[in-house]
């Protein structure tokens, strides 16, 4: 139902609405100044009070995205298998995904709160654990087909029983994990968060009384529900739809997996449906229904950026994924990862959709997420233990409605995730950065630019039995733009970039056996172009190449602006505006021709370096297998497909699809 006005007064209201933030905030300063994962210190991780219900009060101001929208779910969950059995003390563990959580490696510590004998609240950390078993160091097992493979599963669990430390159950799971040191760590330090959660809490209750705080629970969720119901009540009703991909099932040939979307506005909220979406695949990158659910909130929750996120905005927003879909996968299928595969793309949908809904927040496809992790035996003087690089890149967000995106951003899968800083890096584990630098041309063209990805490279140093795993995607389903704007760049990754064993590796690989001296680099892709990029403003284009964003060449080829290097070396260029004319023109005359263009032909022009990988994307929207180099037919009929619809369908003032998807 909708909320109702509430019977506390509006300043005690805002005070204590204020309050729970900060006490969820509070939680989150303890575990990131007591946690033994790096992972978790570079702030992969989230903290919640819920109510005795296991609804969502509040969550934190820096909260990770893929959590929110997720740890209802898991309380709720805990509350089911503990119902008769819940004590002041007990705290519980939980990081099953077919339970709503995410996936194995987010691992949830749960307080029951109790006020004279009554339960009151649910004090929730939520924190990623670097490793948690499984056949794959770092738990990041591409080829697992079902959950055995990826590490340990966790149903609600009891580790602290009325205050006191169950030492066997924690050390029977610690230690079917790689440095059950850590985990320990990991694990006492949100056992912590939790407690300090719970003295902020008794200590607002000893000032305000339990049913003033009980009520502010209760008002906190109606008025975020009153909010967005309000906001919708100005928007049109109808349904919008669209599509994105995963690259592809490993196991299954060749051609993209789609996953549609599917939003409609009624009287009674906002409503997904994801019917058509692929079946699960062979491979980690199907999501369970919790952590689609995730996406779904977190990527609406962004066009409503100003509401804070509890339970109240769950009665708005329903979703129905199709169970055995790639969107809810269900037990044993394999998830863990779900947040390289469907949750961005379910996420970057939403984004889509809602630009057709709020414009002026319109929002392109951002990069993909990404994880590379090498784990092995540190053979350092002083070191001689098991060691995980776990590492994960910045990258371009997409292009704005009146705004270029944002360069070297946290994924939108973990905002308020933090870069690991390097040295940090270097000091914990044998593996030394030899690059860190924006990606010239990563920001997919458009009227207004994608912001530039990253690129980084490394180098193993002392160390055996090392492997080296990746969890990406987007080498095939190229990060897209809207209204008109272009794609970015493929991910994926290189072993011993420029030597004579270079090899291409992929976007999603696990446990490739590296040696010491190996290197490795890999780019993230920018965010995807809005609008035609041939109406972007010359001078914008001229700053690019200033600033090192985009060549000269790509400022002719994707803008068709004709920029010449007056004295390099101080950054002296100017635009010859009669060439540019010239040269718009004659791409207008050509692009949609480029779009038809035999793929196989476009190959052979590849091969002889007679157009570059960008061209083959951007122009004639051909996806080859980037390491063995031959034409994917499906996947690119797919890709063309796609561009022809965000893409071509708005180049030349043509609006007759600029509402493309719509079904109002």
């Amino acid at each position: 139902m909708q909320g109702r006005e509430g019977r506390l007064d509006p300043v005690t209201f805002e005070v204590l609405k204020n309050a729970f933030v900060n006490l969820v905030d509070q939680m989150s300063e303890q575990i990131l100044r007591t946690c033994y994962s790096f992972v978790i210190y570079c702030r992969d991780f989230s903290n919640a009070l819920c109510d005795a219900r296991g609804n969502t009060v509040m969550q934190g101001s820096q909260d990770i995205a893929v959590h929110v929208g997720t740890l209802h779910f898991t309380a709720k969950a805990v509350l089911d298998a503990f119902a008769d059995d819940l004590h002041a003390g007990d705290v519980y563990l939980i990081n099953d995904p077919y339970l709503g959580g995410t996936h194995f490696c987010d691992v949830r510590v749960i307080r029951p709160v109790f006020v004279d004998g009554e339960l009151i609240a649910l004090l929730q950390s939520n924190g990623h654990w670097a490793d948690v078993g499984g056949s794959v160091p770092g738990s990041f097992n591409i080829v697992a087909r079902d959950h055995y493979g990826e590490g340990m599963r966790i149903p609600p669990v009891k580790v602290w029983d009325r205050g006191v430390y169950r030492k066997d159950v924690a050390g029977l799971l610690a230690a079917n994990m790689r440095l059950p040191e850590d985990r320990l760590g990991d694990l006492r330090a949100q056992a912590e968060a939790t407690k300090v959660g719970e003295r902020r809490l008794l200590e607002l209750i000893r000032k305000y009384g339990k049913e003033t705080v009980l009520e502010a629970f209760r008002e906190c969720q109606d008025y975020v529900e009153r909010v967005v119901r309000a906001q919708l009540a100005e928007l049109p009703r109808g349904s919008w739809e669209t599509e994105d991909y995963i690259d592809a099932d490993p196991t299954a040939g060749e051609g993209m997996i789609p996953i549609k979307v599917k939003l409609s506005i009624t009287e009674d909220g906002i409503h997904y449906d994801m019917t058509g979406s692929h079946p699960t695949i062979n491979c980690f990158l199907n999501s369970g229904y919790g952590a689609t659910y995730s996406a779904v909130i977190a990527g609406t929750k962004t066009f409503f950026p100003q509401v804070p996120l509890n339970s109240g905005f769950y009665r708005v927003v329903t979703a129905y994924a199709p169970e055995g879909s790639v969107v809810n996968a269900p037990h044993p299928v394999a998830v863990t990862g779900f947040c390289s595969g469907a949750y961005e793309k379910v996420m970057n949908s939403i984004f889509e959709l809602w630009s057709n809904l709020m414009p002026e927040r319109a929002l392109a496809c951002s990069f993909n997420l990404e994880y590379l992790l090498i784990g092995g035996w540190d053979l350092r003087p002083g070191y001689g233990a098991f060691f995980m690089w776990y590492d994960w890149m910045s990258g371009g967000w997409g292009a704005r409605s009146a705004k270029d995106g944002s360069n070297a951003t946290a994924p939108v899968f973990g905002l308020g995730l933090s870069i690991q800083p390097l040295e940090g890096q270097e000091r914990l584990c044998p593996v030394v950065t030899t690059k860190h630098e924006l990606v010239t041309d990563s920001g997919g063209p458009g009227r207004f630019r994608g912001g530039c990805g990253v690129e980084k490279g490394g180098v193993l140093m002392q160390a055996e039995r090392a492997v080296i795993s990746y969890c990406c995607d987007r080498a095939r389903s190229v990060t897209w733009g809207i209204l008109g704007g272009l794609p970015s760049i493929p991910h994926g990754a290189w072993l011993n970039p420029g030597r004579e064993t270079e090899r291409y590796l992929g976007a999603v690989f696990s446990a490739v056996p590296i040696q010491p001296g190996d290197a490795f680099t890999r780019p993230s892709a920018g965010g995807g172009g809005l609008g035609d990029p041939l109406e972007r403003d010359p001078q914008r284009v001229l700053e690019d190449v200033v600033d090192g964003y985009v060549s000269i060449e790509r400022a002719k080829k994707d803008y068709g602006v004709v920029v010449r290097a007056v004295d390099p070396e101080v950054c002296e260029y100017e635009v010859d505006l009669g060439a540019t004319k010239r040269e718009r023109e004659w791409i207008r005359e050509r692009r949609l021709g480029w779009l038809a263009e035999d793929p196989e032909s476009v190959r052979q022009r590849w091969l002889r370096n007679e157009i570059d990988v960008l061209d083959a994307i951007r122009r004639h929207g051909v996806i080859f297998d980037w390491g063995a180099k031959t034409v994917l037919p499906r996947t690119t009929e797919q890709f063309r497909a796609m561009l022809r619809r965000r893409a071509a369908a708005h180049w030349d003032g043509n609006t007759a699809s600029r509402e493309a998807g719509s079904t109002r």
